[in-house]
């Protein structure tokens, strides 16, 4: 069964507002926050498929806006918030806050999905709080632009790549030599970036759930 959705209204440090949806089935372990890639949003497609396969094996999960409606508007004529992962990584970092005290989710282990630039903001955020993220996955991911922040992750990492997606892998490859935290490369074969190839995008939700539902059996650190 769906579990209810709740509109979250997650503040920053910035006074933005961003928007999410929140869904946690009834006796969830853990939670996964989303962060889209450069020019998407909460309501990607491929996130969604993901998030619902997350679900369907007991996690909660949140999708949400990494900009706000004017931000949005603004990006998309100058492109100039995407690839701004200091700022994409703040915002996450508002919205791992915002799990850990919410009612639904406070306690539970934190997961952190992101595509594309979204990669790099979770990686940035999960060096911000340690203490709170469990596990990173990315999804053609550019884990290479959290740059310093590769340095500082502690979080399990596994970074999902198409075979066929040569220069993503290649930088995939060089920012799991940077991490000192457990990484996995998953290569999907015959996967193109945006995964559109039949039953590649399935094979990544698959190994996302497998690596989530592992940090859901973890006891907590400390």
């Amino acid at each position: 069964m769906l579990p209810d959705t709740e509109t979250a209204r997650i503040a920053t440090d910035s006074g933005a507002v961003l928007t999410g949806d929140l869904a946690v089935p009834d006796g969830a372990r853990g939670v996964v926050a989303f962060a889209h890639g450069s020019g998407s949003s909460r309501h990607s497609p491929r996130n969604r498929a993901v998030a619902g396969v997350l679900r369907d094996a007991g996690l909660g999960t949140l999708l949400f806006d990494l900009l706000t409606e004017d931000e949005e508007r603004t990006d998309t004529v100058t492109a100039e918030h995407r690839f701004d992962i200091p700022l994409l990584g703040r915002r996450l970092v508002a919205a791992v806050d915002w799990l850990a005290d919410h009612p639904s989710t406070a306690g539970m282990p934190i997961g952190l999905f992101g595509a594309s630039t979204g990669a790099a903001a979770a990686l940035v955020a999960a060096a911000q709080r340690p203490e709170k993220v469990r596990a990173v996955v990315s999804r053609g991911g550019r884990p290479d632009l959290a740059e310093d922040a590769l340095d500082r992750v502690g979080a399990p990492v596994l970074l999902i790549v198409g075979g066929e997606d040569r220069d993503v892998l290649r930088l995939n490859e060089r920012a799991a030599a940077r991490l000192t935290a457990p990484c996995t490369v998953h290569v999907v074969p015959g996967a193109t970036h945006l995964f559109e190839e039949p039953g590649t995008l399935d094979q990544a939700a698959a190994a996302a759930r497998d690596w989530f539902t592992r940090m859901s059996h973890q006891t907590s650190p400390g």
